[in-house]
């Protein structure tokens, strides 16, 4: 199960403030198949598609902290 925090919920909103657009597949996606994945302490950073995602797994679920456009 993947869940998204209310700040990763209210990231949509910032970043289409600046005219950038991501869905909720699109960071999903990125966490299920990344191109790449990287482990800073107990934090996760999957790459996938220009996006990057930082989330943490606890108790089988996948919290999505935040994620923002990488190139």
């Amino acid at each position: 199960m993947i869940y998204f925090t209310k700040y990763a919920e209210k990231k949509f909103d910032i970043l289409n403030k600046h005219k950038v657009y991501f869905t909720r597949e699109q960071v999903e996606d990125a966490v299920k198949l990344p191109d790449k994945l990287e482990k800073k302490g107990k934090y996760l950073a999957a790459r996938k598609d220009g996006v990057k995602v930082v989330y943490i797994i606890e108790n089988e679920i996948i919290k999505i902290i935040t994620f923002f456009p990488v190139k």
